[in-house]
């Protein structure tokens, strides 16, 4: 069974066993019937969270905790988008935002936190992933036609005066952030779903469902078994034939959080110019169709897609090989798949396992 990474495919289940009760009548000499175990299966529930379609999966032999937990990482995801979201003007981010260049924001220690880490990830990606992106002047139409072309080169420029993650002030004291000029802004979309998975999962293995799958529209993380026992059969789609599947993987207690630039778009010359912006530069980037990250955690995955798509498949795979428990694989624009040091893919064309061309980069 194939799970794939922009749509969870529904999980056979088991039919429950019917419960067997002992009869009080039975004579004393009799062995008293046992209730049947129930088979565990998988439950799932799907919701709009984030903007995006998420689908919670739990494995378990207990529908009342299934659901239950089920409920609870919807709550949980729900809860992070308003704390964190960029639109709803009760949110921390939109205060931190709004006092640009004013004074700085006291926020809750979870809050200051994840932009703490952001940070950090900015750092070691050389700014290519970058939360002041938002601080850019949108300049671009996704729409998926073909434009005449790109923008100038002065108003590129200009676009992106105010992007910049080494000007965000931290102050662990007071836990306060502050952007130091107005019309800087920060946007936590590019790691905030992979968050939301990450806090949703913790919650439900915490409330005992020992094996299920949280995918937040692309953001994959599974833990634990399949009700027969397997792993989980994730498959990476293939930008150049929408629906389709180019390579797959089984895994278990990992992450699996991939980036495109096939869904938002537009073209110029017949090339694709998709979403995500390098904050250096201020054009899309380009190079690379898709870049799927594997790892443990799926915050960091999150983050680390946006940041390979940025630098581009040698420079990007060269940041994952030096990140430990971290693999990737990338598409470019001409159809090649590479993958990070030591990564093995599964083709979907065939039956043995290949190994899809290695970065040269070390």
């Amino acid at each position: 069974m194939f799970l794939l990474i922009k749509q969870l495919l529904k999980l056979r289940v088991a039919a429950l066993a019917g419960l067997s009760v002992g009869s009080s009548l039975v004579a004393a000499a009799q062995a008293p019937t046992v209730a049947a175990a129930r088979p565990a299966r998988a439950y799932t529930r799907a919701a709009h969270l984030m903007g995006s379609h998420f689908t919670f999966t739990a494995v378990s032999d207990d529908d009342s905790l299934a659901w239950r937990a089920l409920r609870a990482g919807m709550r949980e995801t729900w809860r992070i988008d308003r704390l964190f979201s960029y639109w709803d003007s009760t949110s921390q981010v939109v205060k931190i935002n709004r006092l640009a260049g004013i004074r700085p924001v006291v926020v809750d220690e979870e809050v200051y936190d994840l932009i703490e880490r952001t940070l950090k990830i900015s750092a070691l990606s050389g700014g290519a992933f970058d939360i002041t992106f938002a601080s850019g002047d949108k300049i671009y139409q996704f729409d998926k036609q073909a434009h005449a072309s790109l923008p100038d080169s002065a108003t590129v420029r200009n676009s992106i005066r105010r992007i910049g993650w080494q000007q965000v002030k931290l102050d662990p004291a007071t836990h306060s952030v502050y952007l130091p000029e107005k019309g800087m802004r920060i946007n936590l979309a590019g790691i905030l779903q992979g968050y939301g998975v990450r806090r949703a999962q913790e919650i439900m293995k915490k409330m005992g469902i020992a094996g299920g799958l949280i995918n937040g529209s692309g953001d994959v993380y599974c833990w634990g078994k399949q009700p027969d026992g397997a792993g989980w059969r994730i498959a990476i789609g293939d930008p150049a034939r929408p629906h389709t599947v180019s390579s797959w993987l089984t895994v278990s207690d990992l992450a699996v959080v991939t980036a495109g630039n096939y869904e938002q778009y537009f073209t110029v010359g017949g090339k694709y110019y998709g979403h995500i912006i390098n904050p250096h530069t201020g054009y899309p980037a380009t190079g690379l169709r898709s870049v799927t990250i594997i790892c443990p955690d799926v915050e960091l995955a999150d983050a680390l897609d946006d940041a390979v798509f940025v630098l581009g498949a040698k420079p990007g795979l060269a940041l994952i090989n030096r990140l430990k428990g971290v693999d990737a694989t990338v598409i470019t624009d001409d159809g090649q798949t590479l993958v990070s040091r030591g990564m093995q893919l599964n083709s979907y064309h065939s039956a043995a396992a290949a190994v899809a061309k290695p970065s040269a980069t070390r």
